[in-house]
């Protein structure tokens, strides 16, 4: 019979974990541990990050359209989540009121360029063009539009895009500070005019002109309002 210092066939001393080699350090094996369940920790908290971004996504979509199709007074809440199949408290969850899924819906970004950078001779042709590319690839944009014209909220917040967003731009390349409110609006009338026609109402007319023919047509418009001399 072996003394009881002695190792056993596997080579594992008296006390090992059953599984566990001889030597092996319990930190190591522990902060292993801690490692893959860090790991496992950081990918949940991306896909639950994930699927919180793809719920709101979801429901501004849908609050575009019902404010569009209903309203800012008549479209509630419970028909907003019916929409995006979720269930109501979720919307209140996410933007807390009404008033805060309005603000959320109709607040974008227009990535207007910087005039500054750009050849004077080509900025209404520049304007031109970007809206050109916001309006088709931005289905949002169309949806907010609609909302604006249909009722009073959703042109309140459209007018403040207009101050915060198209007044800077045009006091790049007016002449003079003054006439910037005035000449920024006109800019607005032909912009906005041509997506009413071409992705709101779709007049045949208005979808049959090329991007090249827009622009055109309207970037020397847009480019008088800005840069000529006051009539």
């Amino acid at each position: 019979m072996t003394g009881s210092t002695q190792t056993n066939q596997a080579g594992a001393q008296p006390g090992d974990q059953p599984g566990e080699k001889s030597g092996e350090q319990p930190a190591v094996r522990s902060g292993a541990r801690t490692k893959q369940a860090g790991k496992e920790s950081g990918e949940g908290v991306t896909g639950r990050a994930r699927r919180s971004g793809a719920t709101r996504s979801a429901i501004l979509a849908s609050a575009r359209e019902r404010f569009a199709a209903d309203g800012y007074e008549r479209a509630t809440i419970r028909a907003v989540a019916r929409d995006a199949r979720i269930d109501p408290s979720m919307v209140m969850r996410y933007f807390g009121s009404k008033e805060g899924l309005f603000a959320a819906a109709v607040a974008l970004d227009l990535r207007l360029p910087d005039l500054s950078r750009v050849p004077r001779d080509d900025i209404g042709r520049t304007l031109v063009g970007h809206f050109l590319s916001l309006w088709e690839e931005n289905e949002e944009l169309t949806a907010v539009l609609r909302v604006g014209a249909t009722n009073e909220a959703g042109a309140e917040r459209m007018q403040g895009i207009f101050r915060e967003q198209l007044l800077p731009v045009a006091r790049q390349a007016c002449p003079d500070p003054e006439q910037v409110p005035a000449r920024a609006a006109l800019c607005a009338a032909q912009l906005l005019g041509l997506a009413l026609t071409r992705y709101v109402l779709r007049l045949p007319p208005a979808r049959a002109l090329t991007r090249e023919e827009l622009v055109a047509w309207l970037g020397p418009t847009v480019q008088r309002y800005l840069t000529a001399p006051n009539p």
